[in-house]
């Protein structure tokens, strides 16, 4: 009988007991799936006395996670400790410097050090894996690795992270305010304590940068990721989208031309007729487009014990059948290094909202302003009042090279037409 493929467990938060669980209810299935059995031999976690909801009392236990990179009874880490330092990556050089396979939902670490593990792994031919470092148990790696390998992809792009697909869509369907769903759902979970890494878009850029490097064949390139986050989207945005025909999704997209990368994550108005549009709650959805396939597109649980756990052992039994292949879908070497895209190139149509004095003339001196830019108005709506004694009005532009938008706003905030800082977003028109 083939000898059963042997685990080292590193953290064991939610998505680590989720794993044992997993691999407990199903082990006849997994066994058959892979070729051979698949066990935990050894586990570590910071604090040996927290309730797990998993019994641990069969594994041994190592305080230091990097002694699992040395254990004989350890073909296999499966570090789920987080951070893109620290810890995780001294257990992942250990890992793949032991010619040992490791699979990780460490997006921070593979945005920052992938392509130095990548080369890690190749040089002692060993298998990196990281289905569940980008959307959960949405199987867009494989995917993208695998399913979609034929096809040069023009781009990429989707919602990448649940807790603000989770307050959007709160603040559509309740009328909420921002910072009201943000402090709700830090009491249910759904946000943590300090929700910089979500709100502020960091969190989808890490995802991205990995999966615009294996859609374009290409170096990571996390520092060349744009982010804004969604801080700045007022309820009065939700309702303007509504009326327009629009939904506000954090969305995060790439593309290369030309020998560059574009990377960009910000909020932006989505199309009613589009599917990023119906991606409600902690969903996660990510769109490929290839020149043969078309558009494909991956929906499902971005996050939770169980989705994740699913990605992680799927990696598990990819390792079990049989040798290792390049991480990125060919050698480090092989990838392409582009170069950064001017973001004030893009060009595409443009949502603004401004809050201006009540007075006379206020709106022919702000049309003025997009004049003088080049820019044209497609739309404008006048509602309601904006606070300060003044009322919204809201454009949406012409295509348009973001540059020139930007000029004009440049132009308004210098005046003394508006009464607080305007507000712009992209319309995914694709």
């Amino acid at each position: 009988m083939t000898n059963p493929l042997r685990i080292g467990l590193a953290g064991l938060g939610t998505v680590g007991g989720g794993v044992v669980a997993l691999l407990d209810a199903n082990a006849e299935l997994i066994a058959r799936r892979a070729g051979r059995g698949i066990v935990v031999s050894a586990v570590s976690a910071r604090d040996r006395n927290r309730g797990r909801g998993v019994d641990l009392s069969r594994f041994a236990w190592v305080d230091d996670a990097t002694e699992l990179a040395g254990r004989d009874d350890v073909d296999v880490v499966v570090e789920l400790i987080g951070g893109s330092d620290g810890p995780a990556l001294t257990l992942a050089r250990a890992t793949l410097g032991r010619a040992k396979a490791l699979v990780t939902a460490n997006k921070a670490m593979l945005a920052h050090h992938g392509l130095e593990l990548g080369d890690l792994a190749e040089a002692n031919g060993a298998a990196l894996k990281y289905e569940a470092a980008v959307a959960g148990g949405i199987p867009v790696i494989k995917g993208l690795r695998e399913g979609a390998a034929a096809n040069g992809i023009t781009r990429v792009y989707g919602i990448l992270n649940g807790t603000c697909n989770y307050i959007l869509t709160r603040m559509e369907a309740e009328g909420l305010s921002f910072g009201a769903v943000l402090a709700d759902a830090q009491a249910q979970g759904y946000a943590e304590a300090d929700p910089s890494f979500d709100i502020d878009g960091i969190d989808a850029a890490h995802k991205l940068s990995i999966l615009s490097g294996l859609a374009f064949a290409s170096r990571i390139d996390f520092a060349g990721v744009a982010a804004e986050g969604v801080r700045a989207v007022d309820s009065a945005d939700i309702d303007h989208a509504a009326t327009l025909g629009y939904r506000i999704k954090l969305v995060g997209l790439a593309s290369a031309a030309d020998g560059k990368l574009f990377q960009r994550v910000h909020p932006c108005l989505v199309p009613l007729a589009h599917p990023l549009a119906h991606v409600e709650g902690a969903l996660n959805a990510v769109v490929v487009e290839g020149d043969f396939a078309g558009r494909l597109f991956f929906s499902g649980p971005g996050a939770g014990a169980g989705p994740t756990a699913s990605a992680v052992v799927a990696d598990l039994i990819d390792i079990a059948r049989g040798p290792a292949q390049p991480a990125f879908g060919m050698p480090v070497a092989a990838l392409t290094q582009f170069e950064t895209a001017d973001q004030a190139s893009h060009a595409g149509r443009f949502y603004l909202r401004l809050t201006v004095a009540d007075r006379p003339g206020v709106l022919a001196a702000l049309t003025a302003h997009l004049r003088d830019s080049g820019v044209s108005i497609e739309s404008l709506i006048q509602r309601g009042h904006g606070g300060s004694g003044g009322v919204f009005v809201v454009m949406v532009t012409h295509h348009v090279v973001e540059r020139q938008v930007r000029a004009a706003l440049d132009r308004m905030t210098a005046s003394d037409d508006l009464l607080a800082p305007p507000m712009m977003m992209h319309i995914l028109d694709f």
